[in-house]
């Protein structure tokens, strides 16, 4: 076997790892994408003969691809529009998609994407190769070179912050499936009491809708989120169910057309978080036919 081609099917071996860490690090598919091909030329390149843990080798290299990659985000972001919810991963709702489990591990939701998406680079490196890979402190300072035990402090930070903002949803799916319908329904028949009644008192709603800005916010409060409830129920939209990252969710289409993905996060048998990603360009990107067929 030529070289290039025993290197390309080890290379292959650790792909799925290494889109899960990018994914995490970036909550972007098609940026996480391009952090693995990047990992890939660099080892096409490289003497592979002097790499003594190949596995370790390309996440570090990915690691640091995707930290530049961040860096670079937060210099040229000007002041956001609303809330950025990052890429959704959409299932069927009777079963996850076996390519998408490494993806999903750890409960990857995209409630606790968008905590992530608030912690500093270096913050966000060192809690995911740390606390979701397992890797060890004097690696994650080498990465973003500071000691170790700065690395222990930046993860230290980040898994507070995390852990306060992200409290598990409700394991049971079918029982959170319930849950959604229910506020479906209520949505359709137009009931604001049985609308608040489903929602968490405290919930938070954050839409995403790119350049239509109009329709991007983040609402606070079961009274508030029902009201915006009712006002998209008078839409013609199509509701399909969906596993969104996991748990259960909606995607909604107009005239066959993608419109938004809900995922919606049930705690305690209520609906506490909605993360709707509803940008036209972004959503052209997924591969949503798996629920439209």
């Amino acid at each position: 076997m030529d070289e290039q081609k025993w290197l390309a099917e080890r290379f292959e071996e650790h792909r799925t790892h290494l889109r899960a860490v990018a994914y995490r690090m970036l909550g972007s598919l098609s940026e996480a994408d391009d952090a693995v091909q990047d990992a890939w030329l660099r080892l096409s390149r490289s003497d592979a003969e002097e790499i003594e843990n190949l596995g370790g080798w390309l996440t570090t290299v990915v690691a640091r691809v995707a930290l530049n990659m961040l860096r670079s985000r937060r210099t040229r972001r000007e002041e956001p529009i609303g809330p950025h919810v990052p890429d959704p991963i959409i299932d069927p709702a009777d079963g996850t998609n076996p390519e998408h489990e490494a993806l999903l591990a750890d409960s990857v939701g995209l409630a606790l994407l968008v905590v992530l998406e608030t912690l500093t680079p270096a913050e966000r490196l060192a809690f995911v190769l740390h606390d979701m890979f397992s890797v060890p402190f004097d690696e994650v300072a080498r990465i973003i070179d500071r000691s170790p035990e700065a690395a222990r402090q930046l993860a230290s930070r980040a898994r507070r912050r995390v852990s306060g903002a992200t409290p598990p949803p409700d394991a049971d799916l079918g029982r959170q499936r319930e849950v959604v319908d229910a506020f479906l329904a209520a949505a359709r028949e137009g009931d604001f009491d049985s609308l608040v009644a489903v929602l968490d008192p405290d919930i938070v709603l954050r839409a995403d809708a790119g350049a239509i800005s109009r329709l991007s916010r983040e609402v606070h409060g079961a009274e508030n989120v029902a009201s915006q409830a009712l006002m998209f129920s008078r839409l013609d939209l199509q509701m399909h169910p969906a596993l969104v990252n996991g748990v259960a969710g909606i995607l909604a289409t107009r005239d066959g057309k993608p419109f938004s993905v809900m995922a919606c996060t049930v705690r305690r048998g209520k609906i506490a978080e909605m993360d709707i990603l509803a940008d036209p360009e972004r959503l052209q990107a997924l591969d949503l036919a798996i629920l439209t067929d």
